[in-house]
């Protein structure tokens, strides 16, 4: 009972989508819309909810503020590319949205198969937190520091949260890394 009780269980494994995967899934995409909730999560880190609940009035130079995050504060801020930005901001100057209205005014089962449909165009199965994973372990990969990645790009309180998401590093890679290092 007492090895039930504390037993930590089996680490949680989940695949990572490579970049180059996460592009042609992006690139393949052809509504406008469907891209924008693809990109915003893969390149900004955002859950699907959060992407969902954004307003016109969220959106700034580089950055959006989210209103009511799940972290509970008042409000959160990500950033973005400014090519996401722009992309953004074209779509809600092409479209009557009102300051408060949602730009995305869909349910998050909808999203859900946006997510699922784009992965199955390139041939993976694909879920909504698959970019999120994406978007902390290209960061990690690209040498930003781990507190940057967990504070700024994922949004969570915790360090050993972030490192959930990190998987571990294979042989191949951990060579390249001290070949980049000091070869």
């Amino acid at each position: 009972m007492l090895r039930r009780l504390y037993n930590p269980g089996k680490p949680i494994h989940w695949d990572v989508v490579e970049k180059e995967m996460v592009d042609e899934i992006i690139f393949r995409t052809m509504k406008l819309r469907n891209r924008l909730i693809l990109e915003l999560m893969a390149r900004g880190g955002m859950r699907v909810g959060e992407v969902l609940k954004l307003t016109p009035k969220d959106v700034s130079d580089h950055k959006l503020t989210m209103q009511s995050p799940k972290s509970g504060k008042d409000a959160e801020v990500v950033f973005i590319p400014r090519k996401v930005v722009e992309r953004l901001r074209a779509y809600i100057k092409e479209r009557p949205i009102e300051t408060e209205q949602r730009i995305f005014p869909i349910t998050y089962a909808a999203a859900r198969i946006v997510v699922k449909k784009a992965g199955k165009l390139a041939g993976i199965a694909l879920r909504p937190h698959d970019l999120r994973r994406h978007a902390a372990t290209y960061a990690s990969r690209s040498g930003v520091p781990i507190e940057i990645e967990s504070k700024v790009i994922l949004r969570h309180a915790n360090l050993s949260t972030t490192q959930r998401y990190l998987r571990k590093i294979s042989d191949t890679e951990a060579t390249r890394w001290i070949e980049n290092l000091y070869g």
